[in-house]
Formats: structure tokens, sequence, C-alpha cells
């Protein structure tokens, strides 16, 4: 079965729909030598190749690969960073064929649930703007809060890059003079958070993100440690972001000869229990009364 080309490269994790375009306009792809056009369809018999390397077959239908990482503070989201500190994807298992893709980012400063995908037609969904995809921040905040600051953050305050607001504010508890507030959002700008409190002049003491979309952080679930996904959280993932779930592969079974030919010295003949003792009375008892 053939798909499009574009589609095809943005699921190895190579970028999103939009840049592969770009490629393909640029005249960077190439199927089976020729370039590549945009609306090409391919099969996955066909070589593929981008500025010159070739796309290793079994990247071009992997079935995609969701993962929850724990952040912890003090570490950057980036590849590599030019101070020396650690990165996110340090700790990612690695990968042949494909690359992890990080939906988003989370300060040095803030820990909790970051999602890494090979799927970058799904990042880029599920990082667009447009999607509005809600977020849910554990926030810990110094200081007495009144009605009059809940009801300013969820109404809108002006940031230096343009008007932003809470969807929901949630008391969590709290001792002495730290509070918990479990708060929503449907954007992702840098710092955004923080700078609502901040706006407010409250100070934000610890900030955790326990919820992307549907995904939630499990309970329990210490920092530093991945999970993937399993078919049926990915499933929901993408029907979220309007797009069709991956079929799981299908499990592989082996032949019974090729089972009984690694061991030759095994009798062919069945253990008999009670239960197939009685089974075989009661065949023998039928054939009997057909005489």
């Amino acid at each position: 079965m053939s798909e499009k080309l574009q589609k095809v490269l943005a699921r190895a994790g190579l970028g999103s729909r939009r840049q592969i375009e770009r490629w393909i306009e640029e005249g960077r792809i190439t199927i089976d030598g020729q370039p590549a056009t945009l609306g090409a369809r391919v099969t996955p018999h066909q070589a593929l190749r981008v500025d010159g390397r070739m796309v290793p077959a079994h990247a071009i239908q992997p079935k995609p690969r969701i993962l929850i990482y724990h952040k912890p503070e003090g570490e950057v989201c980036t590849r590599s960073d030019p101070q020396g500190r650690p990165t996110v994807f340090e700790k990612l298992p690695p990968l042949r064929g494909a690359r992890w893709i990080a939906v988003g980012r989370l300060d040095f400063n803030t820990s909790g649930l970051l999602l890494f995908t090979t799927d970058g037609e799904l990042a880029n969904r599920l990082m667009h703007p447009s999607r509005e995809i809600e977020r849910e921040y554990a926030v810990r905040i110094l200081g007495k809060i009144s009605d009059d600051m809940l009801a300013r953050l969820k109404e809108g305050v002006m940031l230096e890059d343009g008007p932003a607001h809470f969807d929901t504010i949630t008391n969590a508890g709290g001792t002495g003079a730290n509070r918990w507030y479990h708060v929503t959002l449907k954007e992702g700008r840098n710092r955004e958070v923080r700078r609502l409190w901040e706006a407010v002049g409250v100070q934000v003491s610890r900030l955790m993100r326990i919820r992307f979309g549907p995904v939630q952080l499990p309970p329990h679930f210490h920092a530093g440690r991945t999970v993937e996904l399993d078919d049926d959280a990915a499933a929901a993932l993408y029907e979220h972001v309007g797009l069709e779930p991956p079929l799981p592969p299908k499990a592989k079974t082996k032949p019974l000869a090729a089972k009984r030919a690694r061991d030759p010295g095994r009798k062919r003949g069945r253990v008999e229990t009670s239960r197939t003792r009685t089974e075989s009375r009661r065949r023998a008892g039928r054939t009997e009364r057909r005489r």
C-alpha cells in the first residue's frame, strides 16, 4: 500500500510534514534515484534518500513510539548545551533509524511530564497553537493569595508578549506559607505559568507539569525515569489531535513444526490428564452409540 511521501518521512521522525514539503521543493529528497515531487506516494520497497543519505527501510515503516519522561529540575530540553548542563535527551533510550522529538519544552527549573515521540507529524500537531492542547501544572506559591488575584489570573493579565490567563485554578492545599494550586492553560509560551503569577506579585517556589492533553504523569513515578505509552494511550493521543492511530504490530507466531525441530528427542504423544481421559471416554461412548 502506498502512502504520501511527507507522511512516511514525518512518521520516521525526520521532521514535520511542512518541513518535508519544503525539502521536496528544494530537491533534497529522491525516490529510487529520481527527484521527489509534491504529492508523490511511496511504498515500503522504494529507496528514499534525504540529502543523498539513504533512509533505512526499518525507519520508514516502524510503529511510532511515544515516551513519557519525568523531567527533574536542573536539565535543559536541548540535545546539547554549550554550558555543559545535563540534557533530557541523555536519559532517553537509544533508537536506530529514527530520533526522539521533544513535544514542547520545560524550563531548567521546572520538573514534570515531558513527551517524546518518533512521529514528527504527531509532535507538530501537539505543539501547534491552533490545537489548544490543555496543559496542567502543580504550582507551589510562597505567600498569601487573595480572591482578587485569582480572579485576575483567570480573567487575564497583560504580559510582555501579549495577554494570558489560566483556564482553571484549583486550590490543592499546603501548610505554612506555602500553598499548592493546580492550574490549566492551552498554550506553552516561555515561562508563561511563572510570569502569570509574577504579574500579580506572587513568587513561584516550585513548578511541575502533571498533564499534557489526555496524558497524565503516572503517580509515584520518580524523576529521571521514562515509560512508553501503551497502544490504548497512544491511540487516545493520536485521536486527540485528529490523526488516525497507527495499528499495533501483529504478533508473530512460530510454526509448530519449527518448534518440534529444535527438540527432536521430544515424544510427539500428548500427556494424558484426567481431563483428556474424560474426553476420550466421551468420544468412545459416542462412537459406540453410532454403531
